[in-house]
């Protein structure tokens, strides 16, 4: 009878560490595809980009099948933690406010926040240059925190987008004024193609690392510790071999992991 209760005992508390473990044989990984050149979608309709290349190359290093979903960015955080996907590899910069939510794993690469204005216009980044403008952001990122808690206090009018694209479009059109956005994507992705010739950058990059981080991660669910270890471990093995700056190459000629 004492060595059933034993094993009964023995049973129930290895119950628990069973129903979380997981064999990540597949990595379901979420992105925003509106945002070149970490991701975005080529004419094939195939996802592409740094981020979609970086994914990739973890899965294979942890011997997985990476599948791709698409999803607004505002409902990263909510979809990984209802199980909808595994991690967010989409530009996600590791906040305070964040980590509250999510884990993420180690850094994959540093980037800054900048305005982009037309050409000639005297605007420049600061709340009182920005008051009764429109300033444009996609919806749940950083850019929409900082300008929402510190220029639409002050008078300006924030418009927050569901995609990136939106963002630019209604740029371009005119109907609003400015936008703040990652500098390598707005750089990259917006005004070194044709649609963002008439643009350029206001003032210099911001900084507040409250709100604007220090760094973007690849989003994990705090439980899933095995995937977080498999995913940091596979980072460090491309930033050892070269693995890491071969792809950067393919799409930076500059440091994009930072210091």
């Amino acid at each position: 009878m004492k060595r059933l209760f034993v094993a009964l005992v023995m049973t129930s508390l290895t119950i628990p560490f069973a129903v979380h473990a997981k064999d990540w044989t597949t990595i379901r990984f979420a992105t925003d595809a509106s945002y070149p050149p970490f991701e975005s979608k080529a004419p094939d309709g195939r996802l592409v980009g740094f981020d979609i290349d970086l994914g990739n190359e973890i899965c294979e290093r942890m011997h997985a099948r990476c599948v791709w979903m698409e999803n607004s960015f505002d409902g990263m955080i909510p979809g990984l933690k209802a199980r909808k996907f595994d991690a967010v590899l989409s530009s996600m910069t590791m906040t305070p406010k964040r980590k509250e939510q999510i884990a993420f794993s180690n850094r994959l690469y540093n980037t800054g926040s900048r305005l982009i204005v037309a050409k000639g216009s005297n605007l420049l980044p600061t709340s009182e240059s920005l008051a009764g403008k429109s300033v444009g952001v996609e919806q749940g990122t950083i850019q929409e925190t900082y300008a929402k808690t510190y220029w639409e206090p002050k008078g300006a009018r924030v418009v927050a987008y569901q995609n990136q694209d939106q963002v630019y479009t209604d740029l371009t059109a005119g109907r609003i004024d400015a936008v703040l956005q990652n500098q390598v994507q707005a750089e990259l992705g917006f005004l070194k193609t044709p649609r963002g010739a008439n643009f350029t950058f206001a003032g210099n990059a911001l900084s507040d690392p409250k709100i604007l981080g220090e760094g973007t991660g690849i989003g994990i669910r705090q439980e899933d510790v095995d995937l977080k270890a498999g995913i940091d471990a596979a980072i460090a093995g491309m930033l050892k071999d070269g693995t890491y700056r071969k792809i950067a190459g393919k799409y930076f000629d500059f440091n994009i992991y930072g210091e």
